[in-house]
Formats: structure tokens, C-alpha cells, sequence
């Protein structure tokens, strides 16, 4: 595709975490763009893509859009070169309900509602379909059973269900659906990236995401007595925007890209890193917990001994050259990335007081 000046993209979900760095990378390389939000009223939610829109006058647009309204796309991608479509929820185990409702059907239909618009948008010649490493696995003792135990692209994950894991199952599901659709046509092309878990500085000022907050009990000091031994394939948000754009720009890229460090992140890495710069934080683990009080304390916490069993301890290396020598990607050093995502929460909660 071509780059830049007159070149106008969609991106969906813009006013999330990962949606909102992608708008901001697109409009500093100078692209038009136009994105789809919920609701456009929202002065919470759309504030940081206002104040884009003041920072870029005329180049940036804001479309109402429903994930599981058909043809609610059209009018965005109307002369569109490429959708982005990065829009899909993600919530904490505990937050979800009913995995049908609250996971399945945004990420499977509202993944067939934009690819249904793309068809009927003949400008469009990519797509770049935001999914997830647990596209990849279902659990990390998947990965145990993979070559070398090594994380890499060319493996699916078919042990989530909508009862065990509905997020991975829901984004399972959508990438295949979009690599169904992919196939039977020959206009545009598809480029799914598969991140790990995404940190970094959130742009949005009352993100309900739960990448940004999954570290939230860490902080807090829930485990000042000691770090529980899990583990994190991880991404920083500006790196994954960097990716999506990579990914339009260089027209052979095609297939599933992870992005993701080759290395894994703990819990008790990351409190080291914080404690870099704020060294006498008491609500920051010093130590790690050995791994039998997990096993007998973690169902008081919410964690399942299945879940325990099949992530407790698990480390493995994550295979991402393809997007390193296909996409030219690279990554932030880790702490950057974890030191950014601390003062960011820190930020966030002085707001929230």
C-alpha cells in the first residue's frame, strides 16, 4: 500500500489502549484516518482522539460503529486502503459473566460484521487483524508439547473453550473466521499479529482494559509478602502500533506474525524493575513465593488448581523472528516497558481519587 500523505485507513476501536497508540502512529506518519468508536458522545472515552484531532486537523475522523451491527462499518471504510480492526473486548476472568455474550459474539460476529463491509468496499486491499498469542495456546502447558517448547505461529490453540479461557477462545475463533474469509477471495490481503501481553502508557484516561490493569493487584501490594511465579509473554503498545503499521506498509507480508519479547516477564521481575525507581515501596514483592502456598492459598484468590497446574512455574521462549526479519519490528527493552506502564497506573489512580 502506499504510505502516508493521501492514504486514508479505518481503524477500529479507537479509543482503547491498543487503538488509540495506533491512531496517534498513523496520524504522526501522515495518514488519514478514520475510526470507529461505540459512542462518539463520550467526552471521556473520545477525549484523547479529540485532542488528536486538534493536533491533526482534518486528518482524523471519529465513526459511530457497533461490533455486532451488520453494515455498521460501511461509511468509514467507504474509499478506504486498509482497515485496521483492532476492536474487540477484553475483560478479566472475573468480570465475564457469560462468555457467549460477553466474548464470542463481539469478537466472532463483530469480526465477520467488518470483514462483511471490507467485501463491500472495493478500495480495501489489506486487512490487519489485531488477535492474541492465545490464538497460539490455550494454556502455557500447550506450549510444553510444542517443538523445543518454543512459542511459534504455525500452532492453533484447541484446548479453549467458552467455558475454560472464553478470551482466548473468542479471538480463536475471529482469526479463524477472518483467515476463512481471507481465503476465498483474492482482493485484499490478511495480516493477523499475534501480541503477548500488551503494556506500556495508555493514552486513554478511564481505560476499562484489562491489559492495562491486570498488574493492578501487584501494585496495590496484594503480594507484598512474596511474588506468585507466574509469568508473561509481553508487548509494549508502541511497539504493537509500530507493528500494525509495519504490517500494512510491506505489501508481502501475509499470514500470523507473534509480537511479543523472546523472553517471558514474572511477577517478581517486574516488581524488580518498578523497585529500580521506587526502591522503598513496601507494596512491592521482594521475594518469590515458593510454588506449594500458591497451590494451597490460589483458589482464595479466584485461581482454579487446573489453572494453577497448567501456568504455575512455566517459562518458555517465544519464536518471534518472523516479525523481526519480515516486518523490520523491534522491541523496547522490558523495563522501559514496565517502568512506562507503572507511572502510567500510578497517573491513573491519582485521577480516579
Amino acid at each position: 500500500m502506499d504510505t502516508g500523505a493521501d492514504t486514508t485507513v479505518v481503524v477500529t476501536g479507537g479509543s482503547g489502549f491498543v487503538g488509540s497508540h495506533l491512531v496517534r502512529r498513523l496520524l504522526e506518519r501522515g495518514y488519514t484516518v478514520r475510526t470507529t468508536v461505540r459512542r462518539a458522545a463520550d467526552p471521556v472515552k473520545t477525549r484523547p482522539l479529540r485532542e488528536m484531532q486538534e493536533a491533526f486537523p482534518s486528518r482524523l475522523t471519529l465513526f459511530e460503529a457497533d461490533l455486532l451491527a451488520e453494515g455498521s462499518f460501511d461509511e468509514a471504510m467507504k474509499d478506504c486502503r486498509t482497515v485496521f480492526h483492532v476492536a474487540s473486548p477484553f475483560l478479566m476472568p472475573e468480570k465475564i459473566t457469560d462468555g457467549q455474550r460477553d466474548m464470542v459474539d463481539p469478537a466472532l460476529l463483530g469480526t465477520r460484521n467488518v470483514l462483511a463491509s471490507v467485501e463491500r468496499t472495493p478500495s480495501v486491499g489489506t486487512v490487519v487483524l489485531t488477535s492474541t498469542v492465545g490464538t497460539v495456546f490455550g494454556d502455557y502447558a500447550d506450549v510444553l508439547e510444542m517443538d523445543g517448547q518454543v512459542l511459534s505461529e504455525r500452532y492453533f490453540n484447541t484446548s479453549s473453550t467458552v467455558e475454560n479461557n472464553p478470551y482466548h477462545y473468542a479471538k480463536t475463533l475471529a482469526e479463524a473466521a477472518a483467515r476463512e474469509a481471507a481465503a476465498g477471495q483474492d482482493r485484499w490481503r490478511l495480516v493477523c499479529l499475534n501480541p503477548g501481553l500488551v503494556l506500556g502508557p495508555s493514552l486513554t484516561p478511564a481505560s476499562t482494559s484489562g491489559s492495562l490493569f491486570l498488574l493492578d493487584e501487584l501494585f496495590k501490594g496484594y503480594f507484598f509478602y512474596g511474588a506468585p511465579d507466574f509469568s508473561f509473554t509481553t508487548v509494549d503498545v508502541r511497539d504493537l502500533a509500530d507493528a500494525h503499521v509495519a504490517a500494512a506498509e510491506h505489501p508481502e507480508a501475509t499470514g500470523r506474525y507473534i509480537v511479543a519479547a523472546e523472553t517471558m516477564t514474572s511477577f517478581h521481575d517486574m516488581a524488580r524493575i518498578v523497585r529500580t525507581r521506587h526502591p522503598r515501596d513496601p507494596r512491592l514483592p521482594r521475594t518469590a513465593l515458593p510454588h506449594w502456598p500458591v497451590r494451597i492459598l490460589g483458589p482464595a484468590f479466584g485461581l482454579t488448581q487446573d489453572y494453577i497446574r497448567k501456568h504455575l512455574g512455566i517459562r518458555f521462549r517465544v519464536d518471534n523472528t518472523r516479525g523481526l526479519r519480515e516486518l523490520g519490528l523491534t522491541y523496547r527493552p522490558t523495563a522501559e516497558t514496565v517502568l512506562d506502564h507503572h507511572a502510567s497506573w500510578r497517573a491513573q489512580r491519582r485521577r480516579t481519587r
